[in-house]
């Protein structure tokens, strides 16, 4: 029997989010056997409590977002992530705020400070799902196509295929929960170059930085770019660099890193199903989007059994 964990006390992370540039912070709490994870906003009146499930994704567009009006709290995945990742069943995560702050991009800090407060088990057993049969699941909107089969534990094999030849194809892999830490937690989000000031203008990625994204470059910079890119993200134009097609003043961490990261969201965005699962997931082009059918997809066959 595998029992169920929370975290061993609470701890706190203050930062912006990627979106909307405010400071936020996070207090993740210790929560009881059963509960499963849940989050809630501090600074409204009337505080509601959402648990954190696939059906209660109110937005996908550029992460996943829970909730509805004013009850918002976005960009949850990389938290998500590292929760999951670390096999925590029980937590409720409050904020003073909308939006979960991006720290570096990825799941890393909030899967150090999991692991710096410690993991508790607890009485009661886990209760994991055993998918046992294929399943088949496509996307249509965005090409997105997801493929299950039986396996004795989670597993995923992620495959991505951008167009643009400074990523292009690429796969990566998680085989057990054990290699999330140190092949999967530190992957960064990435944007491309063409596609930031659209977002800007789109009044979002306000807390982005070259300090929490890679952004990739599929063409050669002028002087003029670069100095207007530098006003963007207030930096001296002297530091930027683009190796191996990214601009950063940081090194990409994988040659693979994009299909590593898209593996991570996906870890976060299918633990919205509720309950951990024992399968191995194939999947392809995926998305925040067509992960989140994907969960509801899940949820309503698990239902069915």
């Amino acid at each position: 029997m595998i029992n169920q964990t929370t975290i061993n006390k609470e701890f706190r992370v203050t930062g912006p989010g990627l979106h909307t540039g405010r400071t936020v912070t996070v207090t993740v709490k210790p929560a009881p056997e059963n509960f499963g994870i849940a989050f809630r906003r501090t600074d409204r009146i009337n505080i509601v409590t959402q648990p954190a499930l696939a059906d209660r994704v109110g937005e996908t567009s550029r992460g996943t977002t829970l909730g509805s009006g004013r009850q918002t709290i976005a960009t949850i995945e990389h938290l998500m992530s590292a929760l999951h990742g670390m096999q925590i069943d029980n937590a409720i995560v409050e904020l003073d705020g909308g939006e979960v702050p991006i720290l570096d991009g990825s799941a890393r800090p909030w899967m150090l400070q999991l692991i710096r407060v410690g993991v508790r088990q607890q009485q009661a057993e886990r209760h994991c799902f055993d998918i046992k049969e294929p399943l088949h699941f496509e996307f249509a909107k965005t090409g997105s196509v997801y493929d299950v089969e039986p396996c004795d534990h989670f597993a995923v094999h992620c495959d991505i295929d951008f167009a643009d030849s400074v990523i292009g194809r690429q796969s990566a892999e998680l085989n057990d929960f054990s290699e999330y830490a140190a092949s999967i937690a530190p992957c960064r989000t990435f944007v491309f170059l063409h596609e930031v000031e659209p977002l800007l203008h789109l009044n979002l990625i306000k807390g982005g930085s070259l300090d929490n994204a890679l952004v990739f470059v599929n063409k050669e910079l002028t002087s003029k770019q670069l100095k207007r890119l530098a006003k963007i993200f207030n930096k001296d134009e002297s530091l930027f660099k683009v190796h191996d097609g990214v601009l950063n003043t940081t090194d990409i961490y994988f040659p693979n890193e994009p299909a590593r990261h898209k593996l991570l969201d996906f870890v976060g965005d299918i633990r919205l199903v509720g309950v951990p699962l024992n399968a191995k997931f194939n999947i392809s082009k995926p998305g925040h989007k067509a992960n989140n059918a994907f969960a509801r997809f899940i949820s309503e066959y698990i239902n069915k059994q």
